[in-house]
């Protein structure tokens, strides 16, 4: 099976006037179309840095990336700008909706800078919230926020849905409520998902676990034994 995402080598260090931090210590792994990943480790390792330099949202300091064959880490500014319109679907812990919009339009927002995108009310309706489109962000729940927050993202049509954390605000209920749309995305649309946590039960639910520790790779593992939600001990 070719290759879907590669990291090879790469390191990001952050240098301040006086102070060098290195946040990824030679970071080589390699993502299969259709996976879903599952990043462990604890606050401080690495985890949202990594993210955020897949996402194109940060930049290596060394190293290569490659998604779909292409290099982004070669990217210039506009080439990364339309990396992160086209390809990438982010979804985040604190949802990131506007107070201002209702949750049809947040998703509508997502969705109209994309070429390829999806219809807004259809994604609200596969989260289950086809009601709720007219609410604004304030009358819902954590959790119907945090599924607002996915039609967004899969608005888009991304190839990869990168998630951070997605469930650390919510109670045990919503929280597997958000990772069984996120498994039934995962099965039904074949998308690439990439999710990182410092959850040790989601691990029963990836493809691949990849244990980050003090910015560098401590194990990567095939889960041979994939659980679903529905049978999962959380």
């Amino acid at each position: 099976m070719k290759n879907f995402i590669e990291f090879r080598n790469v390191n990001k260090k952050y240098i301040t006037s006086e102070i060098k931090t290195h946040v990824l210590k030679n970071i080589s792994f390699t993502v299969h179309k259709g996976e879903f990943v599952v990043i462990l480790g604890k606050s401080g390792s690495g985890k949202s840095t990594l993210l955020n330099i897949l996402g194109g949202m940060d930049r290596t300091t060394s190293g290569k990336i490659f998604v779909a064959g292409k290099e982004i880490t070669a990217y210039n500014d506009r080439a990364i700008c339309l990396y992160r319109r086209d390809t990438i679907g982010f979804i985040f812990q604190s949802y990131n909706l506007i107070s201002g919009l209702t949750a049809l339009e947040n998703v509508e927002l997502g969705a109209e800078v994309c070429k390829n995108h999806l219809s807004a009310a259809k994604m609200l309706e596969m989260v289950g919230l086809h009601d709720k489109s007219k609410s604004f962000p304030a009358q819902l729940s954590g959790g119907q926020q945090q599924r607002v927050a996915i039609a967004r993202a899969l608005a888009k049509n991304p190839r990869i849905l990168l998630c951070d954390e997605p469930t650390g605000a919510l109670d045990d209920h919503n929280g597997k409520t958000v990772l069984s749309l996120l498994e039934n995305i995962n099965l039904k649309y074949n998308k690439t998902i990439i999710l990182i946590t410092h959850n040790a039960s989601i691990k029963q639910i990836a493809d691949k676990v990849i244990r980050l520790n003090n910015g560098m790779i401590e194990s990567i593992m095939l889960n041979t034994d994939k659980t679903l939600v529905k049978e999962m001990a959380w």
